[in-house]
């Protein structure tokens, strides 16, 4: 290649997703003389809100969270990655996903990002305080004794009410209708708010990252029960104290499964002007070789099923990969119509509202089913 080429890259600014994609640029460039990726970073709250067409005019590469994906699959800001990707290679990365995170990306029929990052609700405890618990019940009790801590600003509050709803067997719609049937928002709405009573207001201003360095940190906390799995806090020397990642506590009958699932995806903007250069390098980044090496030695949390099943990646992680793997295995996938994005705000403050006392858990029911059928009906309101 006779001409520099720079490629511009979006991602977030926690370690797990700066680090990697830096690490893996840096590697790529050495084995394609003239060509560099220069990333930016945003906070978690602008990965979770930014709209991904607004990126797509300005990067090249973007890491996006899957449920935008309704929001700009007909639209044109994204490249579909079977325009450049052969269909082996995608076919290969759809046997390695994590659960269902290959597929979170898939829509309208188009693949729209790869992923390079698996995650879901989980439980978070501190292992030198206290075990993990097993089901909701030991959570209500934890709560009672102060020792509870719980992500619950936007969107986390209302993944809080999907995971226990599938985990129960109801799973909210993800196409029109109700979000949830009454009875089953009732039950989840009245197990929430009992752990919820116990909980600090400043936990509506908390995220996973939050959360988890208080409870790095301090032994006032011992377990957080439904936590975005971050590999990092397990990893010696992190923080001050190791957190252990386990699967969910549960509510229903059927194990820990049904749980939000999250992570991150590795997207193409159609406006690049290299689109094959993207290309090869998110598949690259997303597949097996990359994701058990150089990504999880530069703080990445893989999306490939390889490097969650190898001896080797686990051990730095006191075993995070292989001790939440059938929560992930079995997670539920969110709505991502055109629309939902809003609606998960507007969800999420409803849901909080119910877990304060503001709303009863008859009229939070009602008022997600409205605003979710709304939701599917915004070029009109």
């Amino acid at each position: 290649m006779t001409d520099s080429v720079v490629l511009k890259g979006m991602t977030w600014s926690d370690p797990r997703g700066y680090d990697p994609v830096v690490a893996a640029a840096s590697a790529f460039a050495e084995t394609h003389p003239g060509v560099s990726i220069e990333w930016d970073k945003r906070s978690l709250q602008g990965f979770e809100s930014t709209p991904v067409d607004e990126l797509a005019a300005r990067y090249d590469l973007m890491v996006i969270d899957h449920p935008h994906v309704g929001s700009v699959a007909d639209r044109g800001c994204l490249l579909p990655f079977e325009k450049f990707a052969s269909e082996d290679a995608l076919a290969e990365l759809a046997n390695h996903s994590v659960g269902r995170s290959f597929q979170s990306y898939f829509l309208h029929g188009h693949q729209w990002a790869l992923p390079i990052d698996a995650a879901t609700q989980v439980q978070a405890h501190r292992a030198d305080l206290s075990p993990r618990v097993q089901n909701w019940s030991d959570v209500i009790r934890k709560a009672e004794d102060g020792h509870v801590i719980w992500p619950l600003r936007s969107p986390h509050v209302l993944m809080n009410l999907y995971t226990l709803a599938a985990n129960v067997g109801h799973p909210c719609a993800t196409s029109y209708g109700d979000l949830i049937d009454p009875e089953t928002g009732r039950q989840v709405l009245e197990q929430l708010r009992a752990v919820a009573k116990h909980m600090d207001d400043a936990f509506y201003a908390m995220d996973p990252i939050a959360v988890l360095d208080e409870l790095s940190s301090s032994d006032r906390y011992h377990l957080s029960p439904l936590v975005y799995l971050y590999k990092g806090y397990a990893n010696d020397g992190y923080r001050k104290h190791r957190i252990h990642f386990t699967d969910m506590p549960v509510l229903g009958r059927n194990g820990p499964l049904g749980s939000a699932l999250g992570g991150t995806g590795m997207a193409v903007s159609a406006k690049t002007a290299h689109p094959q250069l993207c290309t090869e390098f998110a598949l690259w980044v997303a597949g097996a070789e990359c994701q058990r090496g150089l990504y999880v030695k530069a703080n990445g949390q893989p999306g490939n099923a390889l490097a969650w099943s190898d001896p080797a990646v686990n051990a730095e992680t006191l075993d995070a990969y292989f001790n939440t793997r059938l929560t992930h295995e079995t997670a539920w996938l969110r709505p991502r119509h055109d629309g939902y994005m809003r609606f998960q705000e507007e969800g999420s403050e409803i849901v909080a509202d119910a877990l304060r006392g503001k709303l009863e858990p008859d009229q939070a029911v009602t008022r997600l089913n409205e605003r979710f059928r709304a939701s599917f009906n915004r070029e009109s309101n």
